[in-house]
């Protein structure tokens, strides 16, 4: 993927310093990682879409309370950093979540088509790395799962942007895509809104039980598991 040319700011107003520099700096790290697979690889596919959809919603001015927008960037940041986690070429497959390892070991599969390898890449970086990265958030800030409510939203909006951005970008148009395409039924089968609200009540759920590690820990184990066995199904070869 080529690089992309920084971004043009505004002068930063008071209280908006730290925003804007944990704004760049995801920005910073997702350019970092984008030079490296071919342009069929299926991480790539997803990572084209999340650089575009992150650079976009950096340029508009942050709306609402300083507070919400410093921990919408403190939210995405972790979360930017489990999904580059996950696909670092110095891990490997082995070494990634369950939810990741199916884009990662189809990333090269001649059968998966590009919004597949981008919908199964959305699918666990919403269904398992959000919910973790709202229970990191809430530790590092000292507060409930309710105190990033909206912070929460927000992020949700650049998730739900993603998932437009893969369908206007890489479904087919409407006069190759039959209803007897397979394809066709895999756009119905995964919606954000829905997503979301079930990694928001898996964050709470995780937060309500870090005084118990053993609970916790299986807790967050088994949404890995059922996050990759869905991106598995999501993975499979499509006839053409």
């Amino acid at each position: 993927m080529g690089q992309t040319a920084p971004l043009t700011r505004r002068p930063a107003a008071a209280g908006t310093t730290g925003t804007a520099a944990a704004v760049d700096t995801v920005l910073a790290r997702l350019r970092g990682s984008a030079a490296g697979p071919p342009e069929r690889d299926g991480v790539a596919v997803f990572h084209r879409v999340y650089l575009a959809v992150a650079e976009e919603a950096a340029r508009r001015p942050a709306a609402g309370r300083p507070a919400t927008a410093r921990a919408a960037a403190a939210l995405h940041a972790r979360l930017a950093g489990r999904y580059l986690a996950a696909v670092d070429p110095a891990a490997g497959p082995r070494r990634a979540p369950d939810c990741w390892r199916p884009l990662l070991q189809a990333r090269r599969h001649p059968g998966v088509r590009p919004l597949q390898f981008a919908l199964a890449g959305l699918h666990a970086h919403t269904g398992h790395d959000l919910a973790l990265a709202v229970v990191d958030t809430c530790a590092a800030l000292g507060c409930e799962p309710a105190g990033l409510e909206g912070a929460f939203e927000r992020v949700g909006d650049l998730l739900a942007a993603l998932e437009e951005r893969a369908r206007e970008d890489l479904a087919p148009g409407p006069d190759l895509l039959r209803i007897a395409d397979p394809l066709t039924h895999l756009l119905g089968a995964w919606h954000p809104r829905q997503a979301l609200d079930a990694a928001w009540t898996a964050a709470r759920t995780l937060w309500a039980l870090r005084r118990v590690p053993e609970l916790a820990g299986e807790h967050a184990r088994g949404l890995d598991a059922a996050v990759g066995l869905t991106a598995r199904m999501m993975l499979t070869p499509l006839p053409r």
